[in-house]
């Protein structure tokens, strides 16, 4: 394997000066820079790259957080992410918490420890009170989850409005019984969900009941153990449509559903979120709100260069809300009057 001594002797320069071109030193002729490149090209020298890193104090690496690596939303989140990373000169590190607070935290001692340029939060387990001391180590980027009064840059969707609109398209098409699915309850991201729901009923004079809020609601078993739940109340009290914050848990309850003869719509409407390929594989196809899931993760790299960059190290905390749209398929269309 060549070495610096060996490029200098072959370029006829100095190891000073081989190191600056290595090292995009402004100060070196085009034509020294030249007859480096070119005894570097002849030897087959490859500078370390680890060792370039740690001159420059960067590690050309950014953490992303996520809360479950099986959902699709974040394998198609963290894909994006990689490749415009990777236009950039820059690997990831996938951080996944498992919800856990503590494994959140451990994460976020990357970026204290100096083994990462900046920190992505794409889900939170902690409060802000709790994150917010990292932000002095470096730059952090929330993206989809969030929490009140932060002070980093945020880029997301409207939920509240999202689950609005879910909700409201299965009360236009008659249904005045709907249950709704949401996460955790301590994330502000669910609870806003909630909330465009509670919107819609109140916007046609319906009062809510608790009892058809379900949280913890996840996974395909976890849209399954559901549907075997509501089989447990009485015909005439049980939701005839149920708005779900995830296609996987849609996909679920539909499926579950088919296991026990049902017709979906006709005696279960079902929206799901995100417009995951699982949504177009079922059938029926699911309903749901499709978040724009390749430019939030772009979005959340771009805004992490910004930072990164020198020259606006200095960027102000702001919000960046990205458009959402409700696309309608079978597991609705064919809803009743109730």
């Amino acid at each position: 394997m060549a070495t610096i001594k060996e490029v200098a002797q072959l370029a006829g320069l100095s190891r000073t000066t081989v190191s600056r071109v290595i090292n995009n030193h402004p100060y070196v002729s085009d034509e020294k820079r030249q007859q480096v490149l070119d005894a570097m090209k002849q030897l087959g020298y490859v500078p370390n790259s680890s060792a370039q890193r740690l001159r420059r104090n960067k590690t050309e690496t950014i953490a992303v957080v996520i809360s479950r690596i099986v959902n699709p939303f974040f394998s198609g989140l963290v894909d994006e992410m990689e490749r415009v990373a990777s236009e950039h000169g820059y690997q990831l590190i996938l951080c996944n918490t498992r919800q856990s607070k503590e494994k959140e935290l451990s994460y976020l001692e990357l970026l204290r420890t100096k083994q990462v340029d900046g920190i992505i939060m794409a889900s939170m387990q902690n409060e802000w009170e709790v994150i917010e001391p990292y932000t002095a180590y470096g730059p952090m980027v929330a993206c989809n989850e969030y929490r009140p009064g932060m002070s980093i840059p945020l880029v997301r969707l409207n939920q509240e409005e999202a689950g609005y609109v879910a909700t409201k398209h299965l009360l236009e098409l008659g249904h005045r019984k709907i249950a709704c699915l949401a996460g955790n309850k301590a994330i502000p991201l669910s609870e806003d969900r909630k909330a465009g729901y509670l919107r819609a009923l109140q916007e046609y004079g319906i009062k809510a009941k608790e009892e058809w809020t379900y949280y913890h609601a996840f996974s395909i078993d976890d849209g399954k153990r559901w549907f075997r739940l509501f089989q447990t109340i009485e015909t005439n009290t049980r939701p005839t449509a149920v708005f779900t914050g995830s296609d996987e848990v849609a996909a679920g309850i539909l499926s579950e559903a088919k296991v026990h003869g049902w017709n979906i719509p006709k005696d279960l409407a079902i929206v799901g979120f995100d417009n995951q390929q699982i949504a177009t594989l079922v059938t029926p196809r699911l309903t749901t709100i499709e978040q724009p899931i390749s430019l939030i993760g772009r979005r959340a790299l771009e805004v992490m260069f910004m930072l990164l960059d020198e020259q606006i190290n200095d960027l102000p905390p702001f919000e960046e809300r990205l458009p959402f749209r409700l696309i309608v398929r079978e597991s609705t269309v064919l809803a009743i009057n109730m």
